[in-house]
């Protein structure tokens, strides 16, 4: 086991992992209403129906597209940052402090959506861009505290119970702005628009709040920091030095290609869905708010089941099974054409997108070496969120060109094969053994 592990009390180590498990709940009110359910459609409502024409991209933008643009952008910030940031936080031992500076920034800059009102569409777009970077890369430093408090299978279960734990607190946030916008009279305010920016301030506060315990559980010295004196480098030059570094465990940098590619339909899926419910089915706000609602609490039950078959079947075969269901979501979508349709597609995902990403998350957390927990992870959030970035463009690309955000969802599909047959050439006990090799 880890040290870190081996050396803690079993109080110390039950409320750093009770902090840990709370910063999933606490950001999940981000992804669920900012990123997945409810500005999305809002933001939808701030665009002009005939598209906007913006500098250097062109135009004419519909909202699908410009949406897609927002969420590539904010990734682009993470993707030149996140591993010069992890590499640093590896080197000082300064990981909780990256996560609450991130986290505080991140939670500010949600807040103040609430000041995007009618046709401030590019004010929306740029404080979403903001906070969304900051969500993204101050996982990278959440991430890296997962294999300081457990090791092996109970990185799986601690993984699952952190996502589960997620997704309640995520759906509660939904719940409340559904609320909200539904009855805004409530609150004594006049609109549902109006409601639903109350929302957003409401989700930025909760972010903050219950990030709390995260900060005040976790501790900078249960990872100690990495004995290196290179320089803090950005940009390019900093991927290229973790580059260097992960072709010496080529087991990990095949699942990080492999994670690349699925993960990029997964996001994009996540990021879409509501606005392609909205436009294809002619879907209204509240049906899709319920839906996403019906998710957050499904897949709770369905993080803890693919922890189960992790447990008996292999980290890496669970993963594949869920990437198999993704595929025959994306061929589902492209062919529904009712109301009710959406919601069965809604169960499925469910049922299998907690799990895939709780999963995933271990799955790499047990290939790192000690001491590069940050920088490998931050490489780990490129790869992902450069599917944010890859993904939604993408899809983005094919709905402007095309004019079918059917015929973009369904390329989608292309990502899971893809992951499907890098993931299948990784070798995990090998994989493992080199990172445990690598700490003597």
């Amino acid at each position: 086991m880890h040290d870190s592990v081996e050396n803690r009390s079993p109080s110390s180590l039950r409320r750093a992992r009770f902090g840990w498990c709370m910063y999933d709940w606490a950001n999940s009110a981000f992804a669920t209403v900012i990123l997945a359910a409810v500005l999305p459609v809002y933001f939808v409502s701030l665009v002009p129906p005939q598209g906007v024409v913006l500098p250097i991209i062109g135009g004419p933008l519909t909202p699908t597209a410009l949406w897609s643009y927002a969420v590539a952008g904010s990734m682009i910030l993470v993707a030149l940052a996140a591993p010069g940031l992890g590499a640093l936080a590896d080197r000082t031992g300064r990981r909780k402090l990256w996560l609450a500076l991130l986290s505080v920034a991140g939670s500010f800059a949600t807040c103040l959506l609430a000041l995007a009102g009618p046709e401030r569409y590019l004010l929306a777009a740029g404080l979403f861009m903001l906070a969304n970077a900051c969500f993204a890369a101050a996982n990278v430093f959440y991430n890296a505290f997962l294999p300081a408090l457990a090791q092996g299978r109970e990185m799986d279960r601690l993984s699952a119970q952190g996502f589960a734990l997620g997704y309640i607190g995520g759906g509660l946030m939904l719940l409340l702005t559904f609320v909200l916008i539904r009855s805004p009279g409530l609150v004594g305010l006049t609109s549902p628009a109006q409601a639903t920016r109350l929302g957003f301030f409401l989700t930025g506060l909760w972010w903050l709040l219950f990030s709390l315990p995260t900060f005040l559980f976790l501790r900078e010295d249960m990872v100690p920091p990495t004995r290196s004196n290179a320089g803090f480098q950005l940009g390019l030059r900093s991927w290229w030095n973790v580059w260097k570094e992960l072709l010496n465990y080529p087991d990990l940098l095949r699942f990080l290609l492999a994670y690349l590619f699925f993960n990029d339909g997964i996001q994009t899926i996540i990021a879409v869905a509501a606005i392609f419910g909205k436009d294809e089915l002619g879907l209204g706000t509240t049906t899709i708010l319920a839906c996403f609602l019906m998710i957050q609490f499904i897949a709770m039950p369905g993080s803890l089941l693919f922890s189960r078959i992790a447990n008996r079947h292999g980290a890496k075969n669970a993963v594949l099974l869920s990437l198999l269901c993704f595929l025959g979501i994306t061929l589902y979508a492209f062919r529904m054409q009712q109301a009710w349709q959406f919601w069965v597609m809604g169960v499925a995902v469910a049922l299998i997108l907690g799990g895939s990403q709780a999963i995933s998350r271990s799955l790499y957390g047990s290939l790192l070496p000690a001491g590069k927990y940050a920088e490998f992870y931050s490489f780990y959030a490129v790869s992902g969120k450069f599917a944010s970035i890859l993904g939604p463009f993408s899809f983005g690309l094919l709905a402007q060109l095309t004019g079918s955000n059917r015929l973009a969802i369904l390329g989608l599909g292309l990502f899971f094969l893809a992951g499907i047959v890098l993931l299948l050439t990784v070798n995990v006990s090998r994989g493992r053994q080199a990172a445990l090799e690598a700490r003597i």
